[in-house]
């Protein structure tokens, strides 16, 4: 039933062009490294140009799913929010496919899971805020 969902919606989306930035592909608390004031930026193995939101899809899944509150103290410091909703809906989607399909490849159970519920949350919320 999920994956007929998905196949369907993935079918239907549109290719509207879109601006590219860099990103760190893996933009979360654990590749933030602050010193004396200042924050530092780890693990750039997966950087590329994507749009700007996709940097947000696992701070969304993860932190600010855990507690609503970072999400507006994240944006007061980061600046205007790049998400637009139905863009931001598909992100989601891409997102939580490649966290379950990643998990599974490589047999990491806990994370599958979470890519699992990313796909449920996404599916039944496709505003996604």
């Amino acid at each position: 039933m999920t994956e007929a969902a998905l196949r369907a919606e993935i079918a239907s989306w549109p290719t509207p062009p879109t601006t590219l930035v860099p990103t760190h592909g893996d933009w979360q608390p654990r590749n933030w490294l602050i010193h004396e004031g200042q924050v530092s930026i780890i693990d750039l193995g997966r950087a590329g140009l994507r749009p700007a939101m996709t940097d947000l899809a696992r701070l969304a899944a993860q932190n600010f799913a855990r507690d609503p509150s970072l999400e507006s103290a994240f944006f007061r410091g980061y600046g205007t929010d790049p998400r637009e909703p139905a863009a931001w809906h598909r992100v989601r989607i891409r997102e939580a496919i490649g966290t379950a399909v990643w998990a599974h490849q490589v047999g990491d159970e806990a994370f599958e899971a979470q890519g699992h519920e990313m796909i449920a949350a996404a599916l039944a919320d496709p505003r996604g805020h």
